[in-house]
């Protein structure tokens, strides 16, 4: 009777039983082979890239099997809270392709019917829980303030004992319903302590989904369930949430191992099946020879939103990752060129326990394989989205050039071996930015970037006699034609052999003449295909260009 007294006076407002709330989460109706998995992150800053890494083990492991993916909001921890994170977590799953079955919208209403899924608007629920820990002798109130607590742990350390509440060192564990009503009344706050049923001299077992079987000491101690603010602790509020929202794994950072103990005592404690765990370990950096974790405060690069603004597409991290995933995804990515990589089964008995390294040269490889694989049209939306928030020089000309951007971003797509210039869409705009007359101009101011061994007057030449000939609808072997045949009236080797045989009877070989014309058009000596570049300006514009360089009327 004494623990009835307590729960009424603890927690008199709270009138619903935990059987009230098991009705309004009823078990999942899916396949016994389908998992429930999910990314519950704290609103406390940008999302990480080992939060992207375990969020898309998560969501494939889910999809995968026909299961359910969600999002749940961990935000109890106010003081940590950080305006915007929400929304810059769910923009990043999106952006990344991540896309969860249930959990909170944008809009500020939750999908799905296992909701609320911001434990902030769960709190209710989880004091259900709490009275009926308290009800059946489970849990009890602790008044220690944070002197009682330094005091108890001064005493552990001068005996040398494990520091901590628990045992006898528990100072509140058997208070009385008189005690803690007197703290009560005298308005002393309080937490909520789990009465631990675990000794540090035992032992549990466990198979992890990654690591395998481990074995780690019992929980001891009288863990904090509820805050002095009312609010749960993430031990106690995760083991709510998982057993209703019925989620069957879970992944997570190695950083929780330690707490598997006390996670498995709540799941037992409250009589919930437990999920399994799989603990993946951190991604590493590079930094000279030797690698490290990345650093919340040191590296931009260690957060989702860095690659946005650089503009990997999501789909490109995501095959990155599959590879740091299961090692054997690089072969089949071979065999499959076409194929979606969620084609690709994960396992977790697969994955590499020990810390993968983030190589970037890696990651532009497989971004510039990713884009290589997009046409024209796909290229100009992924960059039309991109560069509206993060170029809005960019944004503003291909917006008003549109299918000229197309075919610009077609150039050596229609071949078997596509370009492969792009590994990310700040890549773009340096690379295409001659094609546009506004930037084109604006280069030009500094001079043309000419080779060393053609001077200007040989090269206003060149161009001159280029556009006597020009043609906007030769064909390409007509073209090249009328390049060789300028070359030999300028004095230049109309074959490249020949000026190798005889460089000192030339001004220089056919390959030079063509430089001045790309050069004329372009200002780069390093561009795709210059005929095909000339087929996307068009007629207007490459004889504007070329007037614009020998600056005589044609």
């Amino acid at each position: 009777m004494s623990n009835e007294n307590m729960a009424e006076l603890l927690f008199p407002h709270v009138r619903q039983l935990p059987a009230d709330i098991y009705s309004l989460y009823p078990p999942r109706n899916l396949p016994s082979s389908a998992l429930v998995t999910r990314f519950a992150p704290s609103p406390t800053g940008s999302l990480n890239i080992g939060g992207l890494y375990a969020t898309l083990i998560s969501e494939r492991l889910a999809h995968q099997s026909n299961g359910v993916f969600f999002l749940r909001i961990e935000d109890t921890d106010k003081k940590r809270e950080i305006k915007g994170s929400i929304e810059n977590i769910i923009n990043s799953l999106l952006y990344f392709g991540i896309h969860f079955d249930e959990g909170p919208l944008l809009s500020g209403d939750d999908k799905g019917d296992y909701g609320p899924y911001k434990q902030g608007s769960r709190i209710q629920i989880y004091k259900v829980f709490i009275k009926h820990l308290v009800r059946n002798g489970l849990a009890y109130p602790c008044f220690c303030d944070t002197d009682d607590l330094q005091k108890i742990r001064l005493s552990q350390q001068n005996i040398k004992v494990t520091t901590g509440y628990y045992g006898r060192w528990a100072k509140h564990r058997d208070i009385s319903f008189q005690q803690a009503k007197e703290e009560i009344l005298n308005g002393k706050p309080f937490v909520i302590r789990l009465k631990s049923s675990g000794s540090s001299d035992r032992r549990i077992t466990y198979h992890d989904l990654v690591k395998g079987p481990i074995e780690l000491p019992e929980n001891d101690q009288d863990i904090v369930i509820m805050k002095t603010d009312g609010l749960p602790t993430y031990h106690f509020a995760h083991a709510i949430d998982d057993y209703l929202m019925g989620t069957t794994h879970v992944i997570r950072g190695d950083e929780w191992l330690s707490s598997v103990p006390i996670h498995i005592q709540l799941f037992e404690t409250l009589g919930f099946r437990v999920p399994e765990y799989g603990h993946i370990a951190p991604i590493m950096k590079q930094v000279g020879t030797s690698k490290r974790k990345f650093s919340k405060r040191k590296d931009l690069d260690g957060t989702a939103e860095y690659y946005k603004e650089q503009g990997y597409p999501g789909i490109a991290i995501n095959e990155y990752f599959m590879n740091l995933i299961n090692s054997n995804f690089e072969e089949w990515r071979m065999i499959n060129p076409r194929k979606s990589f969620r084609d690709f089964f994960i396992y977790t008995n697969k994955m590499n326990a020990s810390g993968a390294l983030l190589d970037m040269s890696k990651l532009g490889d497989i971004s510039k394989d990713v884009i290589s694989r997009l046409t024209g049209i796909q290229v100009f939306d992924h960059l039309y989205t991109w560069s509206k928030k993060f170029d809005s020089e960019l944004y503003t000309l291909i917006d008003k050039n549109k299918e000229y951007t197309v075919n610009i971003l077609n150039i050596g797509r229609t071949i078997k071996k596509p370009r492969k210039d792009y590994s990310k869409w700040s890549d773009v705009k340096p690379m295409i930015a001659f094609f546009y007359d506004e930037l084109f101009e604006k280069d030009i101011l500094s001079g043309y970037k000419l080779p060393t061994n053609i001077s200007f007057d040989v090269a206003k030449e060149i161009v001159l006699g280029f556009s006597k000939t020009y043609r906007f609808n030769n064909e390409k072997d007509a073209w090249f034609h009328e390049i060789k045949e300028l070359a030999g009236k300028l004095g230049f080797a109309k074959e490249m052999k020949q000026y190798k045989a005889n460089p000192n009877n030339y001004n220089g070989h056919v390959g030079d003449v063509a430089m001045v014309i790309r050069v004329a058009l372009t200002n780069r000596t390093n561009t795709p295909d210059l005929f095909d570049i000339m087929k996307v300006m068009g007629e207007k514009r490459v004889l504007s260009r070329m007037q614009t360089f020998f600056g005589d009327s044609i």
